[in-house]
Parts: structure tokens; sequence; C-alpha cells
């Protein structure tokens, strides 16, 4: 049932069941917009699982329309033994639990490898013991570097789609050297996504993982000194709103010619919820969530930013927009990259009918209105008042 009362049926036509959800790590940027998205349109109850709740908060008040049906339970995963108690109640545990920011692989490589595969250990191995559904959320790092970035630039092959175009079935996964500590993240991520299948393969855990390809929108990461450390380095998106706040020029590091696409999170929520509520066309399954049609080079980016950002702000862009910094300065040693990330979308297509529907402009323009709106007045007052707000 939705909701409102209605009866809502999945994509084979069956009526869908209320189900409680376990939504480990539900306090952040995807956490926040599915349980936004669960308790709005439809009749599943979350037990949501975090440090902290600042970006669920709005949801968890006792007067609201789904009172009752989305309960906080303040927990860190490494250590306590509620976690096991409140997968059993589940029927459903989604794992969105992760250290997912650049900067960290590099200088937080131990911290990265243990919060992506060590820490997700037990939630796979309840669920795998207790015969309970699992949604673990990986990452399109675990695809590395394309085949193509391997030949001459210029190559013809270079522009050959099974040389670049990424598949859950058939793509490689190729890594960097081992003293490069970025692929510290896609290694660990990668290898919970090994044991997952195993124990989906010799267990019979019913699975689903999905691979998120650069999913962007409200809420997203922090704004350092303002939500976040001051010395924090947030994802791409995030670090170009930063100075953009600040009326700084965006930082493109190596000169910004990697290239990725970006989809927007509600989108990307559309697909999750097929994933819950089609669990026959879902387990067992790898999806890529992306939007290919929203291809640009980081450069590019900086310049559509810019360009949005002064016609939400009703601001003239700075003079000089963009400046060059090595991946050395911005990111330390042992930083690597990978050239392209495109998503093949044949499986998920097949499986749930899924398509992404925002265009690369609409969702930036959806994306800075918030961040506009929500941290300008915070961040004039930190650059007038530096030492109070490092």
């Amino acid at each position: 049932m939705a909701a409102g009362g209605a009866v809502r049926l999945d994509l084979d036509g069956q009526p869908i069941q209320p189900l409680t959800i376990c939504m480990v790590g539900a306090g952040g940027f995807i956490g926040s917009h599915l349980c936004e998205k669960l308790m709005g349109e439809t009749s599943h109850r979350v037990l949501a699982v975090d440090v902290y709740n600042d970006k669920i908060k709005h949801l968890l008040g006792s007067d609201l329309p789904w009172s009752g049906r989305i309960e906080f339970h303040r927990l860190n995963i490494k250590h306590d033994s509620r976690l096991e108690g409140l997968i059993k109640m589940a029927d459903l545990t989604i794992n969105l639990a992760a250290i997912c920011t650049p900067a960290d692989y590099n200088t937080r490589p131990l911290d990265t490898i243990y919060s992506n595969f060590i820490d997700a250990l037990p939630v796979v191995k309840i669920c795998s013991e207790n015969n309970k559904r699992l949604i673990h959320f990986s990452t399109c790092e675990v695809y590395g570097k394309t085949a193509g970035s391997f030949l001459p630039q210029g190559h013809p092959l270079r522009n050959d789609a099974d040389f670049y175009v990424l598949k859950e079935d058939a793509s490689p996964c190729i890594f960097g050297p081992i003293e490069k500590q970025r692929w510290s993240y896609a290694c660990a991520k990668q290898l919970i996504e090994r044991l997952i299948y195993a124990e989906g393969a010799e267990n019979g855990l019913e699975f689903t993982i999905v691979r998120p390809f650069n999913w962007i929108g409200p809420r997203m990461d922090f704004i350092p000194g303002i939500d976040g450390p001051s010395e924090g380095v947030p994802r791409v998106l995030a670090c170009f709103s930063n100075n953009l706040l600040r009326r700084e020029p965006l930082k493109l590091v190596d000169g910004g010619q990697s290239q990725r696409t970006f989809v927007y999170i509600k989108d990307a929520i559309e697909a999750v919820l097929l994933m819950i509520e089609n669990p026959a066309r879902a387990n067992g399954q790898i999806f890529n969530v992306g939007n290919p049609n929203n291809e640009v080079t980081v450069k590019q980016l900086a310049e559509i930013m810019t360009e949005v950002y002064s016609k939400v702000t009703g601001e003239a862009p700075l003079e000089v927009p963009t400046i060059d910094v090595s991946s050395k300065e911005f990111y330390g040693e042992g930083y690597d990259d990978s050239d392209r990330r495109i998503p093949d979308m044949t499986i998920i297509n097949r499986q749930l009918g899924w398509d992404p529907k925002t265009s690369l402009w609409d969702l930036l323009d959806s994306t800075l209105t918030y961040q506009h709106k929500t941290y300008s007045q915070a961040v004039k007052l930190a650059m007038a008042n530096p030492v109070a707000s490092s």
C-alpha cells in the first residue's frame, strides 16, 4: 500500500507488501533521500541506523503522517551488539555505511579499508546466517581505470565503447599500483562485493549490489568549516560549491581532464525503490545506477556550475573562474585517478525498466539552489570571522 492507503503493485502486477527495512547509514546523503521516499510514498517501516541523524531530523517528529514508521537507532556498527537484533527484526537490510571521500583514500587508507570491508563483514554475515535479504551499496570505483586508458593518446579504439563503457558482467576491474593508496577504497569495495557474491553462491544469501555513478543533489557531502571540518576535502561537486559560495576560483585537479557522469539523487532513489519492491527481479543482480547522457570533463562541470550558480544568485562569475592544481598538491602523495566512467545501463533497464530523466543542467540548478539557500549566509559569517569558524 502507498502512504495514502492505495494498493501499489510491483513490476509484475503483484501487490507490494509492507516491509521492515534496517537501513545502515540512514543519516547520510543517500539514506536521507531514501527515507524521504519510503515515508512519503510507501507504507514500509524503517529502522534507521547511524551515528548522526542531522539529515533525517525532519522525518523523525511525532506529529508527522508517518510517525511510528521510522525509528532512529544511534549506534556505530563497529562495536554495537544491537545491530544483529535490528537486522533480525527486518525483512531487508540496506547497507549504505562507508568512507567515500577521495581525499580520505590517500590520507586515511586504513580507516578506508576497515570501514568499507571489515566493518561491512558483520552486516553480510548476519544477513546470510538469518536468511535476510541484503541491498549493499558499492561504488563505480570498483571498475578502476578503463581498458582504453592504457592505449596511446589518439588511438582509434579509445573511442570504441568496448574500451570505456563499464558493464557489470563483463568489464575488468583495473587498479593502479599498491603505492597509489587512492585505490584502497575501490579494492575494499570490490572485495566485499566478491564476499557477498560468494555468500549468495555458497549459502543462498539473497543480495543486490548497487554501483552508484556520482549521485548528486541536496544534502550531499559537507561545506568545509560550516558543517564539516575546515581542513576537509569533500567530493568534487561539494568542493566546487564551496568555492562558488566563497567566490573563489574552482580548483581543477590536473587540469580537470577526467570525465565523469552525474545522476540526480531523486532519479537514483527511484531505481533503489524498484530494487526494494521487486526482489524477484533484483536478487543476485549487480546494478550500475548512473546517467550516461550527463557525461562531462571535470573542467566542463566547473564551467557549467559557474554559469548555473550565477543564474541562481544573480551574481556575475569571477573573471578567473578556475585555477589548475596538481593532484599531489590537492590530495597528497599516492593519488591516482580513473580517466572515464560511463555506466552501461542494459541490466538495470532490462530487469527494472529504469532510466534516469534529469539533465545535468537541471540537477545542478536544483542542487546549487539548495546549496546557496542553505549555506550562503553561514559562509559569509565564517569568512567575516575566520578565527571563530575554524
